[in-house]
């Protein structure tokens, strides 16, 4: 069946245009136009993924981003219609995967679409793989991440950028090549981007316990620490 993409926005021309290119990429669209319809078809439609706008009246889309999170894991692309950075660093350390500012290109819009489903379909694994350092454990077959036996909560995006630098825990992995194993080499994406994923692990990890779980090696790239108990 074709991934199920909530789009949300209140502009009826951004509507047509997004489910227009989303539909034309094979995936079934499904609409709403503010933040409570928003999170009514979250929860009753089980969307695969959510393109949601910030600037939404009411509820806006950082306010609809964190009552999903609340829930659920699905993936969700921010669309802001400000130039502000303050914006996209928010969403993003709220638990959002992506985002695009307007105006924005419909063939990007789907481009990203794709490297978010992707790299959030769990890579089949043997049962027995799980990747570790010290107390840190990774199931990627399961999505489950847990330090010392407690469960930390991640999403897609940040699942797999620790997976990534799991794989190799002593090797400095730079951000150019974290951004192109998450988005691909064709999609320009901030190292603020990578930045703030790297932030919110970090936390999620500190609150499990860890006190050292990513390291920063200025001037080339980030690899994992000790990850022992605090």
């Amino acid at each position: 069946m074709p991934a199920r993409i909530l789009v949300v926005d209140d502009d009826p021309d951004i509507l047509d245009v997004t489910g227009f290119a989303v539909e034309k990429a094979g995936y079934e669209t499904l609409f709403a136009s503010d933040g409570l319809n928003a999170l009514k078809a979250s929860r009753q439609q089980l969307p695969d993924l959510i393109v949601l706008d910030i600037g939404l009246p009411e509820m806006d889309g950082l306010e609809v981003c964190r009552e999903i999170r609340k829930s659920s894991d699905v993936p969700i692309l921010f669309l802001t219609a400000r130039d502000d950075e303050i914006d996209r660093i928010v969403g993003l350390e709220i638990g959002a995967d992506d985002y695009l500012t307007k105006p924005f290109s419909p063939r990007e819009l789907v481009a990203r679409i794709k490297a978010i489903l992707k790299r959030s379909t769990p890579t089949p694994a043997p049962p027995e793989a799980v990747l570790e350092q010290g107390s840190l454990q990774l199931n990627a077959e399961r999505h489950l991440c847990q330090f010392g036996g407690t469960p930390v909560s991640l999403t897609g995006s940040e699942f797999r950028l620790l997976a990534t630098l799991l794989a190799r825990p002593d090797h400095v992995i730079s951000r150019t090549q974290l951004v192109d194993t998450l988005y691909g080499y064709n999609i320009h994406v901030s190292d603020r981007t990578i930045d703030s994923h790297i932030r919110n692990i970090r936390a999620k990890l500190a609150q499990a316990g860890c006190a050292e779980g990513i390291v920063t090696v200025h001037g080339v790239g980030l690899r994992m620490g000790a990850c022992k108990p605090a």
